[in-house]
């Protein structure tokens, strides 16, 4: 598909750079088949039914923003005293030590050269990857999670961090409550509206919940390129799913309860585990998973989401699972009606028809 098929104009003052107070209070925007609702975040366990579940990602934000200098060459090419600034974002954790990275000022840094963050955290430029990123190898002894604390800022997203500069709350606002698995540089945003109150009225309802893992990458950030859907390439990101969670979440559906992934990256590995009969098998690995219309989804009933970017992969994604014309409609009625966009803003509850 042509991807400006997927463009729409979002008004400037339509993108959050703060969360909603307490999380919960924000607004939910239901499309219940072709029907379009305007609801409330608390409003949630209404439109579910007893022996529904809702999947979360317990991946945890790093503070994986780096900034720094990589060495000035001399006349013979060499590294001396403190040279270009450099800023990187990490992606992907590679190993123990490495991570790729996208790199700003890219063009100054060439492989082999080491690049100070400050506070003790330095990194050599091991490889340079095609897709212009870089593997970074962190120096010294200390776990690099260690380093980050140190060094590295919360990696907000380019409409937030371009409008304002991350601050202490950010740590907190940019982490869900169910976060315990370190390495995401991205949050998954749409859990950022449950509270404890919220779940305990969900549990109440009869609706139960399990949590997966899959680390978001940077890449969820980079705009697409190709002029059609066809030529654009997913970066990998790691996950998880339990056998036991597999198992939980089969026994769900077969009982006639509805899975709902809370979040696009809690769907795309559901969608990456899930068999042709649509059961859920246990997974560690990369996925890619692109989805766009036309795809047959497998594990999943429903998706809890957050507004996203024209032309992105995730509108493409909830094109796919509602359709391109309810999905224009519903983001053209919550401009119209004045919802708050991206990481920090509403949220949306996606339920397909049968």
């Amino acid at each position: 598909m042509r991807v400006d098929a997927f463009d729409f104009d979002l008004p400037n003052e339509r993108i959050a750079l703060r969360p909603a107070r307490p999380r919960d209070a924000a607004r939910m925007l239901v499309v219940d088949g072709g029907e379009i609702v305007d609801a409330g975040v608390r409003d949630l366990p209404q439109w579910l039914r007893p022996g529904d579940c809702l999947v979360f990602n317990d991946t945890r934000v790093i503070p994986a923003q780096l900034e720094g200098r990589r060495g000035a060459r001399d006349e013979d090419g060499a590294q001396s005293a403190p040279g270009a600034k450099i800023g990187a974002t990490l992606h992907k954790r590679i190993d123990l030590r490495r991570w790729q990275a996208f790199v700003r000022n890219a063009k100054r840094l060439r492989v082999g050269e080491t690049v100070d963050f400050g506070a003790g955290v330095e990194a050599v430029a091991e490889e340079r990857l095609a897709d212009g990123s870089f593997i970074l190898a962190f120096a010294g002894d200390e776990p690099v999670e260690l380093l980050l604390e140190r060094a590295g800022t919360m990696p907000l997203p380019p409409y937030i961090a371009g409008k304002r500069a991350t601050d202490a709350d950010d740590r907190s606002d940019y982490q869900t409550m169910f976060a315990r698995e370190d390495g995401a540089v991205a949050a998954p945003t749409a859990a950022l509206h449950f509270t404890p109150g919220l779940l305990d009225a969900l549990t109440a309802a009869g609706v139960a919940t399990e949590t997966l893992t899959l680390h978001v990458g940077a890449g969820t950030f980079l705009p697409v390129k190709a002029d059609d859907t066809k030529d654009h390439v997913m970066h990998a990101e790691w996950g998880r799913i339990e056998p036991d969670t597999a198992a939980r979440l089969n026994a769900v559906r077969a009982a006639g309860g509805r899975v709902i992934a809370v979040g696009t990256t809690s769907l795309r590995l559901l969608e990456s585990a899930a068999n042709d009969d649509g059961t859920i098998a246990p997974f560690a690995g990369d996925t890619a998973i692109f989805i766009t219309p036309g795809y047959r989804f497998k594990a999943i009933d429903g998706l809890m989401t957050n507004f996203h970017l024209p032309r992105s992969t995730l509108f493409m994604l909830v094109s796919a699972l509602m359709g391109l014309e309810t999905m224009q409609a519903a983001y053209a009625h919550a401009i119209k009606g004045g919802y708050r966009f991206y990481s920090y803003g509403d949220a949306s509850l996606l339920l397909p028809g049968p």
